[in-house]
C-alpha cells in the first residue's frame, strides 16, 4: 500500500435508533444505524414495524375521530 494516501482506520461509535450502542472499526468517529442485531425482526424472531405510517395514517391517528 502506498503511504500518506490512505484515510486513517479507527474505532468508531455505533449508535442505534433503539438505543444500542457497540463500537466497530471505520474511517468515521460515530455511525448512526436505524436498525442493529438487537432489534432487527431477523435475530430477535419479532416482528417490528420499521416503515412509520404514511401521511394519512398519521393524520387520521392525530386527528381522526374519538
Amino acid at each position: 500500500m502506498k503511504k500518506g494516501i490512505h484515510p486513517e482506520f479507527k474505532q468508531a461509535k455505533v449508535i442505534c435508533g433503539c438505543g444500542s450502542t457497540f463500537t466497530t472499526g471505520s474511517v468515521k468517529d460515530e455511525l448512526r444505524v436505524d436498525v442493529c442485531s438487537n432489534c432487527h425482526p431477523f435475530f430477535t424472531g419479532r416482528q417490528r414495524d420499521v416503515a412509520a405510517g404514511g401521511r394519512i395514517e398519521k393524520f387520521n391517528k392525530r386527528y381522526g375521530s374519538k
